[in-house]
């Protein structure tokens, strides 16, 4: 594949074709004196004036290469490698092998070889299920008790760890609040909350009138994800441009994306300042409903 050259894997193949091969057999090169010990070796390196340097062979080799005009049309096709494929794996597997038995390393099967490669940590299939019977516990005092109210203490947080083993249910803790003045009232809101507003698909301009007179607020900067649909700051004829537009048009103009047709909510993040103190009031993100 790499090579572009056609073949066959089939051991049925290879068997037949090995039935054919003849090995020749070894005849040793004479004139060859093959020392018995040190002493040896070293009186046949004085008496021969020859040094082997491996340029022949090497000189062989290369005059045995095809010539560059003799590759026109070959290229090589880099091949990604893939654990999950048998061939790459049995391919990796053996030249790991070889290397490692070069260094008295040991060798290992392909099946382990391909966690090496694949970096496969092994899941602890207990401590999944022991974790998602915790969480259906919970889930059933939320679907099973409808009709009763319970407080923060009927649930539990747990921690776990199966190698100690350790494992203690506490009560969770509340989320943190945050307050502000918000209609004349204080109104301490967490990271669970939204403003929720159902108007209609309004112009952006309707939408910053609404939270001056319904809530007091000046709004000065109002983002959709990533996107900024208005800001104090923007070009005056920009921001008048997209005052008169409906707020999915806004929205649809900067993200460039259609709204799916089942799609009914908007989430939209703000800043706003109080009209009659000026001050920063936080507020958590808006729930625009605009279908």
């Amino acid at each position: 594949e790499m090579y572009g050259i056609k073949g066959t894997t089939e051991h049925d193949y290879f068997v037949k074709v090995l039935q054919d091969v003849i090995v020749p057999d070894f005849a040793p090169t004479e004139g060859v004196k093959i020392a018995a010990n040190d002493e040896e070796e070293k009186n046949n390196n004085a008496a021969s004036n020859d040094m082997d340097t491996g340029d022949a062979e090497a000189d062989q080799m290369w005059s045995a290469l095809p010539k560059p005009g003799d590759l026109a049309g070959f290229k090589l096709n880099a091949i990604e490698f893939d654990k999950d494929i048998d061939d790459h794996m049995l391919f990796v597997t053996a030249c790991s092998n070889l290397r490692a038995m070069n260094y008295s390393i040991p060798t290992e099967d392909t099946h382990r070889s391909r966690a090496i490669a694949g970096r496969i940590i092994p899941a602890i299939a207990t401590t999944t299920a022991l974790v998602t019977g915790l969480i259906c516990l919970e889930l059933y005092k939320l679907v099973g008790t409808a009709r009763k109210e319970l407080k923060i203490d009927a649930y539990k947080s747990a921690f776990l760890n199966l190698a100690i083993p350790f494992m203690t249910l506490s009560e969770p803790t509340t989320p943190a609040k945050t307050k502000c003045m918000l209609k004349g009232r204080e109104w301490q809101w967490t990271a669970w909350d939204s403003l929720d507003l159902d108007i209609g698909d309004v112009t952006l301009g309707e939408f910053i009138e609404h939270f001056e007179k319904e809530y007091n607020l000046e709004i000065s900067m109002l983002s959709h994800g990533v996107s900024i649909l208005y800001s104090f700051f923007a070009n005056k004829q920009k921001v008048k441009e997209r005052k008169a537009m409906k707020m999915t048009e806004v929205i649809a103009s900067i993200t460039k994306k259609e709204f799916p047709a089942n799609q009914l909510f908007l989430t939209l993040e703000l800043i706003a300042n109080d009209k009659d103190t000026d001050e920063e009031v936080d507020l958590p993100y808006v729930r625009f409903r605009f279908r």
